[in-house]
């Protein structure tokens, strides 16, 4: 069996590590909120009770730790074809201020790295990158490091 010609190259490699996407930014509503985590159903008072939440740890209502994810799956458009079908490979998230009603938040997404593996169904292109989430004071409220898989 002849081995398959490599989709990412190490050139094409260069080319993708440190690449950032187009800002998005979300504007948090406390309906949002709320829905959210009801949606997933998780009780906490912080994002589900605003009286509650004001007597709470941040003096008011808070989004969840997921509650970014709103913002689906942010990609880095890079200068070469990939493998059209894309899996959520997984994240690990980090949390540094509360999201709360009337932030802002733009998210920006950065290739830290590429790399190519062989699957069953063929070249499988794992895209690791980390997405920085910033409020409109500035501060970055959470990261997010994901693991993009095309093939």
């Amino acid at each position: 069996m002849a081995t398959p010609s490599p989709v990412i190259t190490e050139e094409l490699r260069r080319q993708a590590i440190g690449r950032q996407g187009k800002p998005t930014t979300l504007e948090v509503e406390k309906g949002a909120i709320l829905r959210f985590a009801q949606a997933v159903g998780d009780p906490n008072p912080w994002w589900n009770d605003e009286a509650a939440a004001r007597k709470g740890r941040y003096g008011g209502l808070v989004a969840p730790p997921t509650f970014l994810r709103v913002l689906g799956v942010l990609e880095v458009e890079l200068p070469f074809p990939l493998p059209s079908r894309l899996l959520d490979g997984g994240s690990q998230w980090e949390y540094f201020e509360p999201v709360r009603p009337g932030d802002r938040i733009t998210a920006v997404a950065t290739v830290e790295d590429i790399f190519q593996k062989e699957g069953r169904a063929g070249p499988m292109v794992f895209i690791i990158q980390r997405i920085t989430y910033t409020n409109q004071f500035g501060e970055v409220v959470a990261t997010q490091k994901s693991t993009l898989i095309r093939y």
